[in-house]
């Protein structure tokens, strides 16, 4: 069925007949069990904290990972440019899949592939074996990433701000705890990159406990809720709009897109700038830390402020303005002020929680948000892809990084002209309803 045949839960359909779907704000069953909230909790914190230590562990690790397997030069290439890939082409997967299991079901399977994937990769004996786990885990990851915020809709439809802030927050201390201790954990545990990578498998054990009962309630809910209603009261988990023809959802997409091009040319150029200025090497991997850890408590704040506003464009100028005054900063003083550069670029990187906010209050129903989550963030990676790479080629024939910080603080202003659109107190149903 297409989507231009299916009525969104928020919209009645045509103007002639009366819909039981109109008068529900989600397809969820009224009643939960008791255990089920607190459970949720759990879950959500687990599955954020795993979002990204597969990467960043990785990254802490990569010359003897590059080392031990023989990796070319090609190939090392590739494996940086693979995460964003994979959300992109991924995370496009999702809807289908939270319609045909149900988006708690596909988060369980989700949290399982990153297991399994972290499990598998330190035993691999060569580049395409370590290429192909490190891709199952990236896809678990893709998959989470769309779905969590579907997630937080579905069982927190008033706490949308506040929840979306525990996770970001769960996921920023994740970054930051994994390229933190990977080395000094490898280092007391014998030194061997293998058992420093396989450590993060087992958090990702620990994630997928709480995500089996969840699954099971869920899928329960799911079929009785069919059954009481009958054929006709229905509510199909793929009604929501063709996200493609909403203004809010590209402004999404793209927003979502410029933030992630800074924040990977942030954690992957940033060491090096302040390398290339006179700081030393591990100052400025403190540096990195320090702009990595700044997300912790912002991304707790911003979401529940964000969820109170209306229109949030007004976060999203302040934090484009924050990255405006650091890359200044770094272009004029990048030595001398370097710690406070740091503090104010990590304060810029806060874009993201903002958009995964952003997602949660611009469509009205679970139907919505896995569909406009799917699109910002699948549009949005494959935007960033180029962006390290630009910068990387810039600097490498420039000699220096005027040209390269020019094009950084250049991105900021789409960015922050996005953000206004996005932030715009209007929904994607609304929009597609008024082209209908």
């Amino acid at each position: 069925m297409r989507d231009d045949d299916i009525q969104t839960l928020d919209r009645p359909a045509g103007g002639h007949r009366p819909s039981r779907q109109a008068t529900a704000p989600t397809p969820q069953p009224p009643v939960h069990p008791t255990w089920l909230g607190p459970v949720l909790l759990v879950g959500i914190v687990l599955a954020a904290l795993n979002l990204r230590p597969a990467i960043t562990s990785l990254g802490a690790l990569f010359e003897e990972t590059r080392t031990g397997l023989g990796m070319s030069g090609t190939v090392a290439g590739l494996i940086t440019s693979v995460p964003a890939l994979c959300f992109a082409v991924f995370g496009v997967t999702a809807p289908r899949l939270s319609r045909r299991f149900g988006p708690a079901a596909v988060v369980c399977a989700g949290m399982a592939a990153i297991a399994t994937g972290l499990l598998v990769r330190p035993f691999a004996t060569g580049a395409a074996g370590f290429l192909a786990a490190s891709a199952l885990s990236l896809a678990g990851i893709a998959l989470t990433n769309v779905l969590l915020p579907v997630i937080v809709k579905r069982y927190f439809p008033d706490r949308v701000g506040t929840m979306t802030g525990l996770y970001s927050m769960a996921l920023a201390a994740g970054t930051s705890l994994a390229a933190a201790t990977t080395v000094p954990l490898t280092a007391a545990l014998g030194g061997s990159w293998r058992t420093g990578l396989l450590l993060w498998a087992a958090l990702a054990v620990i994630a997928v406990v709480p995500w089996l009962p969840i699954a099971r309630a869920s899928r329960r809910q799911e079929r009785a809720a069919a059954s009481a209603s009958g054929p006709a009261g229905t509510v199909r988990a793929d009604a929501g709009p063709r996200v493609v023809r909403s203004r809010t959802a590209w402004a999404l997409a793209c927003y979502f897109g410029l933030q992630a091009t800074g924040a990977y040319i942030t954690m992957g150029w940033l060491p090096q700038i302040f390398r290339d200025a006179g700081v030393s090497a591990s100052t400025a991997g403190v540096l990195l830390a320090v702009t990595m850890v700044m997300g912790v408590p912002l991304a707790f704040v911003i979401p529940g402020l964000a969820g109170r506003m209306k229109n949030q464009g007004a976060i999203a100028v302040t934090l484009g303005a924050f990255g405006l005054t650091g890359y200044l900063g770094l272009y004029l003083a990048p030595a001398a002020g370097a710690w406070a550069w740091a503090l104010l670029l990590g304060i810029s990187n806060c874009a993201f929680p903002l958009v995964i906010t952003l997602i949660g209050l611009r469509a009205k129903s679970p139907a919505g948000v896995v569909k406009l989550s799917a699109f910002a963030q699948s549009t949005g990676y494959l935007i960033s892809i180029p962006g390290p790479l630009v910068i990387g080629t810039l600097y490498q024939h420039s000699g220096g990084w005027d040209l390269p910080l020019a094009l950084m603080a250049g991105l900021l202003v789409p960015q922050i002209a996005l953000g206004v659109l996005a932030g715009r107190d209007r929904t994607i149903e609304d929009e597609c309803g008024m082209r209908d």
